[in-house]
């Protein structure tokens, strides 16, 4: 390693860029047997140490660059099954936003010498993936700290720092072997930084134990019984082999079946279940065909759809670009990727729930509030674009069979990629969560297992169970330690029910989701005004 780090300052100095971006790559969930995210621990260990010596910006950026397009390319590829060009365009532009905090710390590596810049990263990597996963434009999905999220026993401190803390956490252990490697190169002492990596192995294992030791067996909380139906329709196909009717008749025989078999409190059915408007004027007959349905199950329905709302000339007055125009009926109106709630008893209006973060370009163009000729860059999905983006956190109330109000939330998707969201539902009083989703998209790549993975984060952070339908996969129970307890298989038409275990108890992260980043992100700008006002370069090979 040492020949191929003097080697990185020369033009053909690729090795260890390209190595740390597969360590990096195969680092993240994948296919629920391949387990490689202890590479993680060291993935940026080999291009940190390239970037020690003295390069050019050119030189330096190439390097950087190569690292996170080849990571983004093994970590992100199966986005280019439901389109190429949106698959090409997120790889190439996701790697750009990762050389974000390696651009800074190139500025304080010119400014303030390599090891300043290197103890600086953690902090600046954190800050920038936090301000990154806050704006419309990102796909937040690499955050550093999701590659652990199926080792369980070390993070369970999530409930203390969520993902922002166990990234944090691989940022110092990658700078501390980093520092280690060249003290041991230049022949100074290790023992403190040997004791420092053992004990940011045994910490977290420890929590973990304390976690579970306190974990009361003898005091069970409260369940709700929750059945998933699984439909396994292909989106791509979804209307060459079906109607809406066929679609429907798939749902209302699963469900039949599942209630026939156990005593449910809440049916869920996937993202855009329900394939028509069912919520429109004009298919009232529909919707009042569904509700005695759900009277004769005797639970409630949580399902997806598509939502549609209309507005009138005042009302959108000035921003007509951003709704669509029915020339028929002469009234605007807006789309939304939806859930809606359906009790069982009485003629209360259904609880509705309108997605809250779009996937850029391919539910909506992002900013285009701003600049409405972007509207033009939507890659539609089997003609879905363009959605209506919601603002309503709603928390979801049903009765459960033994005469219990339950509270809970819906999570739609992507969405379950952002910590921040899903620590207010909880907030707002959220017991459990639920999340539908349709990742049939992406074929029988492990995209669906790594969305499925990332999920477990959000259950630790707050300390709450999960109940995740999907239309062809993964679907699943999860409990408020992230531990898969029920799944169904992927690609099969199936239902499962299950208990899910409801709380009211309120974790340190959920009380305070963004100390982490937002202290990291105020350290950053600390070191970053030394750099500047400080003006005094260390030497690379003062240690």
């Amino acid at each position: 390693m040492l020949r191929s780090a003097e080697a990185c300052g020369d033009s053909s100095g690729y090795f260890l860029p390209v190595l740390s971006g597969i360590l990096l790559g195969i680092s993240f969930p994948s296919y629920p047997v391949i387990r490689f995210e202890l590479l993680a621990w060291i993935a940026l260990v080999p291009l940190l140490i390239c970037l020690h010596g003295d390069l050019s910006f050119k030189r330096y950026f190439n390097r950087v660059y190569s690292t996170m397009l080849i990571f983004c390319a093994i970590a992100l590829w199966w986005v280019s099954l439901a389109t190429l060009p949106g698959g090409l365009l997120t790889i190439i532009a996701q790697a750009f936003f990762s050389t974000v905090p390696l651009l800074l710390f190139f500025v304080l590596k010119k400014y303030r010498g390599y090891r300043f810049a290197l103890f600086s990263l953690p902090f600046l990597w954190v800050a920038w993936e936090w301000l990154y996963i806050r704006q419309d434009l990102s796909f937040g999905w690499l955050v550093f700290g999701n590659s652990q999220a199926q080792l369980n026993p070390m993070i369970q401190y999530a409930d203390i720092a969520g993902v922002w803390g166990v990234s944090f956490w691989l940022m110092c252990f990658n700078v501390i072997v980093v520092d280690l490697w060249f003290r041991f190169k230049y022949r100074k002492k290790v023992f403190v930084h040997a004791v420092s990596l053992v004990s940011m192995i045994v910490l977290p294992l420890g929590y973990t134990l304390l976690v579970f030791s306190n974990h009361d067996l003898r005091h069970p909380r409260p369940v709700v019984t929750v059945s998933l139906i699984q439909p396994n329709i292909d989106p791509v196909e979804k209307w060459q082999k079906y109607s809406s009717q066929d679609i429907m008749l798939i749902y209302l025989g699963l469900t039949d079946r599942a209630m026939s078999q156990n005593s449910v409190d809440l049916v869920l059915w996937p993202e855009t279940a329900i394939p028509f408007r069912i919520l429109d004027e004009k298919n009232r007959s529909y919707y009042e065909f569904l509700k005695s349905r759900i009277r004769q199950w005797g639970g409630s329905l949580l399902s997806g759809y598509s939502d549609i709302v209309y507005y009138t000339e005042a009302e959108v007055s000035g921003e007509e670009f951003l709704y669509k125009f029915n020339p028929e009926e002469k009234r605007y109106y807006q789309t939304f990727n939806a859930s809606m709630l359906i009790t069982e008893g009485g003629d209360a209006l259904p609880q509705i729930y309108r997605k809250m973060k779009l996937v850029p370009f391919a539910e909506r163009v992002p900013y285009m509030e701003y600049a409405p000729w972007m509207d033009n860059f939507t890659l539609s999905l089997a003609g879905i674009s363009s959605w209506g983006k919601g603002s309503d956190k709603t928390i979801m109330e049903f009765i459960t069979d033994s005469g219990a109000t339950v509270k809970t939330s819906n999570v739609i998707c992507y969405e379950s990629i952002f910590p921040g969201l899903v620590a207010e539902f909880v907030k707002r009083g959220a017991e459990f969560l639920t999340v539908v989703t349709n990742d049939g998209w992406y074929a029988k790549s492990y995209g669906p297992y790594q969305h499925a993975a990332i999920a477990r984060f959000r259950c630790i952070e707050n300390r709450r169970s999960m109940a995740r339908c999907a239309n062809t996969g993964v679907s699943q129970f999860i409990d408020k330690y992230g531990r898969v307890y029920a799944d169904i298989p992927w690609w099969e038409r199936r239902f499962l029910t299950a208990e899910v275990e409801r709380n009211d108890m309120m974790t340190f992260y959920t009380r305070y989701p963004n100390l982490i980043p937002q202290t990291a992100t105020g350290f950053s700008g600390i070191l970053l005004l030394i750099a500047f006002f400080g003006r005094h370069k260390s030497g690379d090979n003062d240690r």
